[in-house]
């Protein structure tokens, strides 16, 4: 470490620290599925995938993207090894590709993961208003509804890391168990027969595969974090790599499964008709045909629950983003401060909840007028979310580029599968990826041909980029100091 980043790391307060070892590496694969949110991609995803694109392998999907994470995990937890910062893509590529490429990505990262947080909330939202009404009779406006999950997220964002751990491994466990037992009704009713349709080459390789994949890596969005941990894991140098594999292996694999199984149970012939005639009520519509009716409302239920855990688990990565980039003073510093009581990153979870505050109230009045009862899904999610994704998925392709860069001098340690070839490949793959949401994006967000919003929200992501680049390069000359501490809170080099 040079000594003007000695010297900016000696001026981080002790208050700048989050609490570590508390978390082992099956509460971690749990932390990082649940910003999937595996009953909401199987239920609301996939039929939504098979409506828009008309293709019916949407199952393969899953099994090729996952190939190309799972290359792209082997790199990144190689370097995890290394690097060990709350503000994980904004470390690894200041890291790998320069500090200003860094502070780039890290307000890049900062805007697509509030983006995805707060574009859930909008899904929240509605599906709880539904349900209020269908159970209850009662009517609650949405952004009540929404305003209900941004206080219970708001106060588990402040609690210790350990205990939202917990909570969201049992809410994913009885997610699993809803999607499981539709998969096993789905391929005893088989209609058409049990057939390989949805996972045969050219139901995928056609016009529309673009858009097809773009919808499906939405799914995936979050299996990053588990670098994110790497200050509070319980062994820094494997726990979040380890969890990091075994997540997406396992969500690219039970995706893939769930979905073919949704083609089964539905009918080759059918699968798209109905997905375009009922969208996310797909599943519950065929649950409802085939399974007591308390458990309908059961698995109605931890939709809502699903959703739930998703905001938790991005208002935490962007509490932790918030915390690395005030420690290194990229953003202002009263942002690294933690709980002495949780240790958990307290200004960066209040800094969250404020935004996701101003922005649902924003969209809230704005649709106080309309009639689409589907307003919050429509423009809150549906924008959003795709906002989000896509300015991951061009975050992912930066780590790839950088994983390679750091590895380069590790010879000893990595075989070149490791340092070059697997984050090489999964580069090529995420930056292909990355072009086909670029092309296909006004059919991502709704819209029927090229709008204001087709550039809008890609701009909103990539702008502040650019502008923290730039800022980073200014800094250079200006302020040494702090410029040589950028990317080195929490790691160990």
């Amino acid at each position: 470490m040079s000594a003007a980043a000695a010297q900016h790391t000696e001026s981080v307060p002790a208050s700048a620290r989050l609490e570590g070892r508390r978390i082992g590496t099956p509460a971690l694969v749990f932390m990082i599925i649940a910003a999937s949110a595996p009953l909401t991609v199987v239920a609301g995803g996939v039929p939504s995938n098979f409506a828009v694109t008309g293709l019916l392998g949407i199952p393969l999907s899953f099994v090729l993207l996952g190939v190309v994470l799972i290359l792209f995990a082997i790199g990144y937890a190689a370097m995890s090894r290394h690097v060990h910062n709350a503000g994980a893509f904004f470390a690894y590529i200041a890291k790998g590709l320069g500090k200003p490429a860094g502070v780039g990505a890290a307000l890049t990262a900062l805007v697509a993961y509030n983006a995805m947080q707060i574009g859930i909330a909008g899904m929240f939202g509605f599906v709880l208003s539904s349900l209020l009404d269908s159970l209850f009779g009662l009517t609650v406006p949405w952004g009540v509804c929404a305003l209900i999950a941004w206080a219970v997220v708001g106060l588990m964002g402040v609690a210790r890391v350990d205990f939202s751990a917990k909570v969201l491994g049992i809410i994913v466990s009885a997610e699993f168990l809803i999607v499981i037992v539709f998969d096993l009704i789905g391929l005893v009713q088989s209609p058409e027969g049990v057939t390989a349709d949805g996972l045969l080459p050219d139901q995928l390789f056609a016009p529309g595969i673009g858009a097809a994949l773009a919808f499906s890596i939405a799914a995936f969005m979050g299996f990053e974090s588990g670098a994110i941990y790497n200050e509070e894991v319980k062994d820094p140098r494997r726990t979040a790599g380890r969890a990091t594999i075994i997540a997406v292996s396992f969500i690219a694999g039970f995706y893939a499964l769930s979905a073919w199984a949704m083609v089964v149970a539905v009918g080759p012939s059918q699968v798209i008709g109905q997905s375009q005639e009922l969208g996310p009520d797909l599943m519950f519509a065929f649950l409802a045909e085939h399974a007591p009716v308390w458990f309908v409302d059961l698995a109605n239920i931890l939709f809502l629950t699903s959703l739930l855990a998703a905001l938790v688990a991005f208002h935490n990565i962007v509490a932790r983003y918030f915390f690395a980039l005030g420690r290194d003073r990229v953003l202002p510093q009263f942002l690294a401060r933690t709980s002495r009581r949780s240790g958990a990153p307290v200004a960066g979870s209040l800094a969250q909840s404020g935004l996701a505050l101003i922005v649902i109230i924003v969209f809230a009045l704005a649709g106080a007028g309309s009639t689409d009862p589907l307003f919050p899904v429509v423009t809150l999610f549906t924008w959003l979310t795709n906002m989000g994704a896509f300015g991951l998925v061009l975050l992912m392709s930066l780590t790839a580029l950088a994983v390679i860069g750091f590895l380069r001098t590790r010879r000893d340690e990595y075989s070149v599968w490791t340092r070059a070839v697997a984050p090489g490949i999964a580069a090529l793959g995420l930056i292909a990826l990355f072009v086909a949401i670029v092309i296909n994006f006004e059919v991502l967000i709704g819209a029927a041909e090229p709008t204001v919003l087709s550039w809008l929200l890609p701009a909103l992501v990539l702008v502040p980029g650019l502008v923290g680049t730039l800022w980073a390069l200014g800094l250079r000359s200006r302020e040494p100091g702090l410029y040589a501490g950028i990317g080195s809170g929490g790691s160990l080099g």
